[in-house]
């Protein structure tokens, strides 16, 4: 870790202290810092943009209303974003259950557009893979949380996390040169 991460985790930590004491100003700060990080972790979760920021305002709900429920035996980003890994499995199953495709079936579309050849195959390939499997990769290779971290936020065992980051490999591994290969 870096001596700016280091500080700026220390910030963190101390407008946490404030919110517990129930600081709205260190509230919105704290907000904004997490704002950017959960929603580009929600886009690869769901398309559907009105999920994403109700999922992120419910994520940030809940850390105002158990902020002093944090003991600090994981970095607060790591409880920050489990919070809101399991808001967002909650909403998407009630998206489903009122008639909506299923979740695995909402994940973003590739905007074909906006990124080049190889990002388009590696984002394709990501899609084709069973959520659990998918998330993993993104906690871990993303937003930079060890085995461990993910576990956390996962509620799982850090073998099952480790079980998953395998199967998804593999099944980019065999995916990749399909999809390259394809045309459209």
């Amino acid at each position: 870790m870096t001596s700016g991460s280091s500080a700026a985790n220390e910030r963190e930590l101390e407008l946490l202290r404030l919110v517990v004491a129930r600081d709205r100003a260190a509230f919105k700060e704290l907000y904004l810092i997490y704002h950017r990080r959960l929603a580009r972790f929600l886009m690869r979760m769901t398309s559907h943009h009105e999920l994403i920021e109700e999922v992120i305002n419910d994520t940030m709900w809940t850390v105002w209303q158990k902020a002093s429920d944090f003991r600090g035996a994981s970095r607060l980003s790591t409880w920050i974003v489990g919070i809101a890994y399991r808001r967002a499995l909650k909403a998407l199953r009630q998206s489903s259950q009122h008639g909506h495709a299923r979740a695995e079936a909402q994940l973003t579309a590739i905007d074909a557009h906006s990124v080049d050849e190889e990002r388009e195959w590696i984002e394709r390939a990501l899609a084709e893979l069973p959520f659990e499997q998918r998330s993993v990769l993104e906690l871990s290779y993303l937003l930079g949380h060890s085995c461990e971290e993910v576990a956390e936020i996962m509620k799982c065992p850090v073998n099952t996390v480790k079980t998953r980051m395998f199967h998804a490999r593999e099944k980019l591994r065999r995916s990749l040169p399909r999809l390259a290969g394809a045309k459209e």
